[in-house]
């Protein structure tokens, strides 16, 4: 199924971080947080402004963002979580080779 959110909403899938510390101490599931990291996977037109014109979102496919602890709506889309949320609500992106650094 392909979803297409509306307005100034994107769909954002979490991105898991690794389940060991630096020290190589192994978190369970139940004692790990829910991840504030995650890659768009879709993008909203845009929120209107007072003269009617489209806005567009700052964000595109495949950015990977930073976001709230508690933002969003959670929902199951072809079997797989997603977050639903206003662009309003993504605190940042990340740039590339902030990314490529941290996996080095």
């Amino acid at each position: 199924m392909k979803f297409r959110p509306l307005h100034d909403r994107v769909v954002i899938r979490r991105i898991e971080e690794e389940g060991k510390t630096k020290g190589g101490i192994i978190i369970p599931d139940n004692a790990k947080e829910k991840p504030q990291e995650g890659e768009v996977i879709a993008v909203g037109p845009g929120a209107r402004d007072e003269k009617g014109q489209i806005v567009p979102v700052e964000v595109k496919i495949g950015d990977r963002v930073l976001f709230g602890k508690w933002t969003g709506s959670e929902v199951r889309i072809d079997a797989e979580d997603l977050l639903i949320m206003k662009a309003s609500d993504i605190m940042g992106v990340i740039e590339r080779e902030a990314v490529a650094k941290k996996a080095a």
